[in-house]
């Protein structure tokens, strides 16, 4: 297994740590094409990963919902993993492509 692999499912095993331990229940299952996220189900929080997704992605899907969770920056976390959370937490605050391009 290369280090890069290696990192990211120690990254993706403290992420969902985190999320369990912010009350989400994280369920990987075969989505199809769909790439999972963040839903509600029964007033509990759920993150749906994609299990025909590379892990990288899984990772990205996790990190997209924490990111915008207020509650992460109470949390003990890795500097990596507080590193990747402030990448998804400034992706997410950019507008679409759509309307980049329309400007």
């Amino acid at each position: 297994m290369t280090p890069a692999v290696a990192d990211t499912l120690g990254l993706l095993a403290e992420a969902k740590q985190l999320a369990h331990d912010l009350g989400y229940r994280v369920r990987e299952e075969p989505l199809g094409d769909l790439p999972g996220g963040g839903c509600s189900i029964a007033g509990v929080s759920h993150v749906l990963l994609n299990l025909e997704q590379t892990v990288a992605e899984r990772l990205d899907a996790l990190l997209a919902v924490l990111a915008v969770d207020p509650r992460v920056a109470g949390e003990p976390q890795s500097r990596l993993l507080a590193a990747r959370l402030r990448r998804a937490a400034a992706g997410s605050a950019r507008p679409p492509a759509d309307d980049q391009a329309s400007r």
